[in-house]
């Protein structure tokens, strides 16, 4: 497959810029992978298309304000920097720009509360900072910080919570799993109660979801590396849906690449804790997941390979070039997809 097999034209005035109120409100694309049948509901409708048997996951990272805007000790230059993955206690992987703005030994204020300094520059242009907090590093975090929206936004968040999921409580993301962004906790219970049992799983969405796919060839994309991790509990109940015939429906791609990696290695949903970068694209035999919904993804994106990999390419292309004729909103703040 080339990377150009999975372009589709997207107006702009589609790409959503804020999110719909109340969350549930979205409008859903329902896609049968079998037929290639597509139905137009709302994402309150979700409830009818889910039985007692089924097994939802949702992925509960918590996304950091990871983007703060430091000025430099002795210059008095602005840098922007994103946090992207904890090294070690107070010291972080970020990316920095402009970078030739931050150093190594360049030190940087944010606020009265945090400091830095540039001690390293990666291979690819990614600084190692070591941060220096007056308290809790997190909590001064979410002070200074602001949340690292996708580049495509460009409306200020009036909110930070509207770019968590209800149901977030793993702190580490620099990126929500967007799929999430459409429940609501009364949504959540009235599927509970209905019988549909909710496993968790985390997986720390790296900005690496955003970037670009610059090969032509699929099979030479590198993929980022991200943490994901499973509870022993919350592995139960994958398992004993999966024996007990009922459907593993994964709420988003990062749910999805967490059972499919624990599956990959162990044949099994295991408790566990590891980095994965697993690649999943057309003529990947899924191992775990049945069902998906998930959001509207970039053009030329791993993330529509992996919808292509589990819907068929063609269904999936269809899906995408009727979701643009009807005007559905697409990417982080859009409409979003279940595939059944």
């Amino acid at each position: 497959m080339k990377t150009s097999d999975i372009y589709y034209n997207l107006p702009e005035e589609l790409i959503a810029q804020t999110p719909v109120e109340p969350r549930d409100q979205s409008r859903l694309l329902v896609f049968n992978k079998e037929s290639g049948e597509l139905e137009h509901k709302h994402f309150y409708n979700v409830f009818d298309y889910l039985k007692a048997s089924d097994c939802l996951v949702l992925n509960d990272t918590r996304v950091l304000p990871a983007r703060i805007f430091g000025t430099r000790v002795d210059t008095g230059s602005i840098v922007e920097f994103v946090l992207l993955k904890q090294k070690e206690q107070n010291i972080w992987e970020c990316l920095a720009g402009p970078g030739k703005k931050a150093k190594v030994g360049h030190r940087f204020t944010f606020s009265e509360k945090l400091s830095a300094e540039v001690i390293e520059v990666l291979d690819d242009g990614n600084r190692i900072v070591k941060f220096t907090p007056n308290g809790e590093f997190f909590a001064v975090l979410d002070e200074v910080g602001q949340m690292p929206l996708p580049p495509y936004i460009k409306e200020k968040l009036q909110n930070k919570e509207r770019y968590q999921t209800v149901y977030s409580r793993e702190l580490g993301s620099a990126a929500a799993p967007t799929a999430g962004l459409h429940f609501t906790k009364e949504m959540l219970e009235k599927l509970k109660k209905k019988g549909v049992n909710i496993a968790y799983v985390t997986l720390h969405v790296g900005l690496g979801t955003f970037r670009p796919v610059k090969v032509d060839d699929v099979t030479e994309h590198k993929m980022h590396s991200e943490h994901y991790s499973i509870t022993q509990e919350n592995a139960d109940i994958i398992n004993k849906t999966k024996q007990n015939g009922g459907r593993v429906i994964c709420v988003g791609t990062t749910s999805c690449r967490t059972v499919e990696s624990a599956m990959q290695r162990f044949g099994e949903i295991k408790e566990c804790s590891d980095d994965t970068s697993i690649f999943i694209y057309p003529g990947y035999t899924f191992k775990c997941m049945d069902g998906l919904i998930t959001n509207f993804h970039l053009p030329e994106s791993t993330l529509i390979m992996l919808v292509s990999a589990f819907a068929g390419y063609e269904k999936t292309m269809n899906a995408y070039n009727v979701a643009v004729a009807e005007k559905y909103r697409f990417f982080s703040f859009g409409d979003a997809m279940i595939i059944i």
